[in-house]
């Protein structure tokens, strides 16, 4: 890695900490259930999760009981899940790469999804028979695989055994897959959208969670758990491709076969966060290089840390898209954005001087 984040104060805290993860994430998901352009006590909302998950009889105001269980609870844990996965996803690109500045974008999976929604909402691909969110994660896949065909034909391939070689590959294949599926956007919002539909496509496009629900929340918990573990399950192997693959081969590694399969996995996780908000930027940029500031780069400590700062700050970035402008819902991405631009520049500063 080029940037290293790292202070040797950070290993003193070990593992110690992680107790304490769950009720993080706990006061991190309640915060984003009270605040909004209506706070809700926490009493009501403890009420209304004892009614709906234990079966209690509390009596609840039924408008609150809507807000809190259909609407901004499923909302925060959609956030939570894809802050997660987002985050996780850069951690395993950057150490797999060797890169920096990469992130779970970087493979053309938001191009591709961005195609496949605008092709679903505005040009009617399937006629009526696809949602958008299916049209995004068709399109996701799309553009990775022909990612994958770019890298293969540059002679390296998604697990290609020549380290610098091949992680250079797979990011100039991202890039133009990328291009690629941006203009093909860009082609069929121009030829095909209303100006109401490209309002509402470009809102997508920027992130948006104002239309999650538990359906939403059913796909995007199994696939944010399927990322931890498979992340947590690899720690040592990404410990190792953080020297390069070449090292990690020497250890008893087989560079090829898990490279690949982790790049796969993060695809896969990355096109379902995507086809069910939209494009979220900097998350998993800036969250990894915080958190290998905080706790180090060993990825025993990293994964979970990042895991956990994912899910809390797509929460905070949600709840501040609700209040921040009064009546008005802002796209979680733009917020990602105005927070993550000066904090990577921070983070970029800090990690020079050290």
């Amino acid at each position: 890695m080029s940037i290293a984040l790292t202070r040797p104060t950070a290993r003193r805290f070990g593992l110690r900490w992680l107790w304490v993860t769950p009720l993080v994430l706990v006061a991190a998901l309640i915060a984003g259930t009270a605040i909004g352009e209506t706070s809700i006590p926490i009493d009501t909302i403890l009420k209304v999760l004892a009614n709906q998950l234990l079966g209690s009889d509390y009596p609840v105001d039924r408008i609150d009981e809507g807000i809190i269980w259909n609407y901004r609870l499923s909302r925060a844990v959609v956030a939570a899940c894809c802050g997660t996965s987002l985050a996780l996803a850069g951690v395993v690109l950057q150490a797999l790469l060797r890169n920096p500045l990469a992130d779970p974008y970087l493979m053309g999976i938001s191009a591709g999804a961005s195609t496949g929604a605008v092709a679903v909402a505005v040009a009617g691909l399937g006629a009526g028979m696809l949602s958008l969110s299916l049209g995004a994660f068709a399109g996701a896949l799309l553009a990775f695989g022909i990612v994958v065909m770019l890298a293969h034909a540059a002679n390296s391939g998604v697990g290609g055994g020549r380290g610098v070689q091949a992680a250079g590959a797979i990011i100039l294949a991202g890039i133009a897959g990328s291009q690629l599926f941006n203009a093909l956007t860009a082609f069929i919002i121009t030829k095909s959208a209303s100006a109401e539909q490209a309002r509402g496509i470009m809102f997508w496009l920027m992130g948006n969670l104002s239309g999650v629900r538990w359906a939403d929340a059913t796909l995007a918990v199994p696939a944010a758990l399927f990322g931890l573990v498979v992340c947590l399950w690899h720690r040592r192997s990404l410990d190792a491709f953080t020297f390069g693959a070449d090292s990690a081969a020497s250890m008893g590694i087989a560079v090829r076969p898990v490279r690949g399969m982790l790049i796969i996995a993060m695809a896969l996780v990355t096109a379902v966060m995507v086809s069910i908000v939209g494009a979220i930027g900097f998350v998993g940029l800036v969250i990894p290089h915080a958190m290998r500031f905080i706790v180090g780069s060993q990825h025993t400590r990293l994964i979970p840390a990042t895991a956990l700062a994912g899910a809390v700050f797509l929460i905070g970035s949600d709840i501040l898209s609700r209040t921040l402008v009064s009546g008005q819902v802002l796209p979680i991405g733009v917020i990602t954005s105005l927070i993550g631009a000066p904090a990577f520049a921070l983070i970029l500063v800090r990690g020079k001087r050290h």
